[in-house]
């Protein structure tokens, strides 16, 4: 059951027809079954009269695909955009607000840590006004302890060094208006960090409080590697603070320095120096050295980004949009080949 935790409504959105269900897929062959059941019951229990449910297969190496269209192929409300291979989440949420028509969309992994059947209470949130309904996880079932932490720590610097603060534990789960949508269609930059990009547009937001479930079935996708570097990518893509944190390191950094060699001049001047410090010396030169490196590596972040911006490169490439026009004839021909592979 969900609790609240909201904003004052400013403009309120009558008379909605269409939702939008945007389902990123990356090889989740053992829950797309069970997911789709789950989601299309959840969305007739609804009271919106038209749903589109769009697949993004992000380059599955596994029957995802073919059980996508076998779905597709039993109900009308699907379509799927097969990218050409994997490019990641943040792509793929990206191809999903940008082919959504409905009035409003609604973003849920396929993995059912997401609960579907909370689709009905996000909705009734969103009739009465909200541009974006975020759902905050109050408790993880089946992380374990130390992702809890770390994930408990990304929030936290996020939430102190970012332009906006970014809702604590708020993950890809949530509602977007389409005033959203259209807002971050706006924004064509390459180094997607969804999340804060979700926070940044602004709007009337209104948060829905949840337990997050375990895996319904398979492995997750995201090891501790994949997460690290999601959290850098998320740092250097929704703020500078990291070079203005290496500025001030730098400066105090030589700041200490000047007087640390003022300290040795007088001591020098009025004691002398019978033993020369070789060891307080390398200790000192390895320090600064290992300052030097870091800001250069902190500077390199930045610059390699400018360096895939300045490409121009699509974000995604699509190996074949399937919609519901798609001759039916052709689909169990598609299937079997899908299968047969």
């Amino acid at each position: 059951m969900c609790t609240e935790k909201s904003e004052q409504v400013v403009h309120p959105f009558p008379g909605h027809s269409l939702i939008s269900v945007i389902v990123p897929v990356c090889n989740e062959q053992e829950v797309i079954a069970g997911f789709h059941q789950r989601l299309q019951r959840a969305l007739a229990a609804t009271d919106v009269p038209r749903t589109e449910i769009i697949y993004i297969n992000d380059g599955s190496t596994d029957r995802s695909m073919a059980l996508l269209l076998q779905c597709m192929h039993q109900d009308p409300a699907v379509q799927i955009i097969d990218f050409t291979r994997n490019f990641g989440k943040e792509a793929a949420m990206t191809a999903g607000i940008e082919h959504a028509k409905g009035d409003a969309a609604i973003i849920i992994d396929a993995d059912l840590q997401d609960p579907p059947e909370l689709i009905p209470e996000i909705i009734g949130q969103w009739n009465q006004g909200y541009d974006v309904v975020n759902m905050h996880r109050i408790s993880r079932e089946g992380d374990g302890l130390l992702k809890r932490k770390t994930a408990q720590a990304f929030y936290s610097v996020m939430g102190h060094i970012g332009p906006v603060k970014m809702p604590d534990n708020v993950g890809d789960f949530r509602l977007l208006s389409r005033n959203a949508m259209d807002a971050l269609r706006k924004m064509p930059e390459r180094n997607r960090f969804m999340k804060g990009m979700f926070t940044w547009i602004g709007f009337s937001v209104k948060e829905l409080n949840y337990h997050r479930d375990t895996r319904y079935a398979g492995s997750t996708k995201w090891n501790y590697l994949g997460l690290w570097k999601l959290a850098i990518e998320g740092i250097t893509s929704y703020t500078t603070a990291p070079l203005k944190a290496a500025t001030y390191v730098g400066l105090t950094t030589s700041l200490s320095a000047f007087f640390y060699g003022l300290f040795i001049f007088f001591k020098t001047l009025f004691r002398g120096n019978a033993v020369p410090g070789y060891p307080s010396l390398m200790v000192v030169v390895l320090f600064l050295g290992g300052l030097q490196l870091l800001a250069i590596g902190i500077a390199g972040e930045y610059l390699g980004r400018i360096f895939i911006e300045t490409k121009g490169r699509p974000l995604y490439l699509v190996n074949r949009h399937y919609t519901a026009s798609a001759a039916k004839t052709a689909l169990p021909k598609i299937i079997a080949q899908r299968n047969s592979a």
